[in-house]
C-alpha cells in the first residue's frame, strides 16, 4: 500500500462517520474510566452518600454529553488556525480539509486514554482521585512531582508528550495530501500556525493561571 492511499484512508473518510466513531470511542473510554477506576476511589466513595457527591454524579454525565460539543469546537478552531496557515502561504486547501486532518489527527489521543485505564486497572490499582487525574502517560509530567508542583504547570506539562508530536505529524501529513507539495512547506505551515498558536496558550495559560 502506497503512502498516499494510506493518508487517503486517513483524511478522506466520511466526515460525519468519523466523527461520530470517534465521539463513541471517547464516550466508551471516558465510561470505562470512571466506572472502574476513579468511582472505585476511596475519595468518590467517601462522597457517594453525600450532597457533594450528587454534584459530581450531575458533573460526569455533562461530561459525556459534552464530548461532541467539545470536540467540534476544537476541530473548528484548529482546523481554522491551519486554514490561514496555508491560506497564508498559498496553498489551496479548504477550510473542509483542514477540518478533517485535525479531526483524524485527533485520534492519536485515544492511545494515552487506553494506556492510562491499563495502567490503573492493572498495575497501579489502588489510585487517589488526584493521582488519576495527574497522571498523562509519556508527557513532561512523569518527570515532575505532581504533589509538589505550581499547578500553574500542571496542564502544560501533561500537554508537552509524544502524543502531541504524534498529532504535529499527523498535522504535517494532512496538509501534504491535500496540498500536493513538498513537505517541507506543510511543515513550515503547521509550524507557524498550529505550532505557534499552542505554545502560545501554554504561555498565555501559565501567566493567566491562579
Amino acid at each position: 500500500m502506497t503512502e498516499e492511499t494510506e493518508s487517503s484512508s486517513l483524511f478522506s473518510t466520511d466526515k460525519k462517520l468519523t466523527f461520530v466513531i470517534l465521539c463513541l470511542l471517547s464516550i466508551l473510554l471516558l465510561y470505562i474510566k470512571k466506572s472502574f477506576i476513579e468511582n472505585e476511589t476511596a475519595a468518590f466513595e467517601f462522597l457517594q452518600d453525600r450532597p457533594e457527591g450528587a454534584v459530581l454524579r450531575i458533573i460526569s454525565a455533562l461530561q459525556f454529553f459534552s464530548i461532541p460539543l467539545i470536540y467540534l469546537w476544537k476541530f473548528t478552531v484548529i482546523g481554522f488556525v491551519l486554514w490561514v496557515g496555508c491560506f497564508t502561504f498559498g496553498f489551496r486547501i479548504t477550510f473542509s480539509q483542514c477540518w478533517s486532518v485535525v479531526m483524524a489527527a485527533e485520534f492519536i489521543f485515544i492511545a494515552p486514554e487506553l494506556l492510562k485505564i491499563g495502567w490503573f486497572l492493572f498495575i497501579e490499582t489502588d489510585p487517589t482521585l488526584f493521582e488519576i487525574r495527574a497522571f498523562y502517560p509519556l508527557s513532561l509530567m512523569n518527570f515532575f512531582d505532581f504533589e509538589t508542583l505550581d499547578k500553574r504547570y500542571a496542564y502544560p506539562l501533561r500537554a508537552l508528550s509524544i502524543f502531541e508530536i504524534f498529532y504535529v505529524l499527523i498535522l504535517v501529513n494532512g496538509v501534504h495530501y491535500f496540498a500536493r507539495r513538498q513537505k517541507q512547506s506543510a511543515w513550515l505551515i503547521v509550524s507557524t500556525s498550529y505550532i505557534l498558536i499552542f505554545l502560545i496558550w501554554l504561555i498565555f495559560y501559565i501567566l493567566v493561571y491562579k
